[in-house]
């Protein structure tokens, strides 16, 4: 039996948030950055634990940022605890999944949605959102592929560590594996990364002298051209 099938036909009928206009200029964009902890990694049946969002607008990281942890309906693996360090007993308390849904919609709709290996936070809030009949953008602006765009770092492994590319950058770490710590180090990656790449366009002899030098368009599909 495939259990898997009902969660792929919901996702099937579900709609894309629309993405804000791509020929924007990356820093005239609004940009919602997240991160989420889950129970483990099983597409199928772990859940998401935690999550933090960062916008960023006109090229800056704004104060209004968020955090929610969220009780899940399993058991958090082991594992995955030893990861986060978020025990059952913290989250006892907080609201299930559903009953945060409406902050992330109020945070994330009608802005450009950015994440490093954004396939965890794309595959988790998808399957979340299908129930609404409703999907993250199309496309999203994932950080491991900007830094591998601008030839930050050369790694064999799946995805550039979080951690390591903003040591590289010469950047902070935020408290590693906390859901709006690790949100703050990607929009501080982002900021960098954005900046380089926008230098580098800026010297292009085939852009037009009256376009943005890197637009939101730039970033996704810098995105789609170096994800694995």
């Amino acid at each position: 039996m495939d259990r898997a099938a009902p969660l792929r036909a919901r996702l099937a009928r579900a709609r894309p948030w629309p993405c804000p206009a791509d020929g924007l200029g990356w820093r005239e964009a609004e940009l919602a950055v997240i991160d989420v902890e889950t129970t483990g990694l099983d597409l199928r049946r772990d859940e998401v634990i935690s999550i933090g969002v960062v916008p960023v607008r006109h090229g800056r990281i704004a104060a209004d940022r968020w955090y929610q942890v969220v009780r899940p309906e399993r058991a958090i693996d082991p594992e995955a605890v030893k990861v986060h360090a978020l025990t059952p007993g913290e989250l006892e308390a907080a609201p299930p999944l559903a009953g945060v849904l409406p902050e992330v919609r109020a945070r994330l709709r009608g802005r450009v949605v950015v994440a490093h290996a954004a396939w965890v936070e794309r595959a988790f809030l998808d399957r979340a959102l299908a129930p609404s009949r409703e999907r993250l953008p199309k496309e999203l602006v994932d950080t491991a592929a900007l830094a591998r765009a601008a030839g930050v770092r050369r790694l064999a492994t799946h995805e550039p560590d979080l951690e390591l590319l903003a040591r590289d950058l010469d950047l902070p770490v935020h408290t590693p594996h906390h859901a709006l710590g690790d949100a703050l180090t990607t929009a501080q990656v982002l900021l960098v990364l954005a900046t380089r790449l926008e230098a580098a366009a800026g010297d292009s002899a085939d852009r037009d002298p009256g376009e943005p030098a890197l637009t939101v368009r730039d970033l996704l599909r810098l995105t789609r051209r170096h994800s694995r």
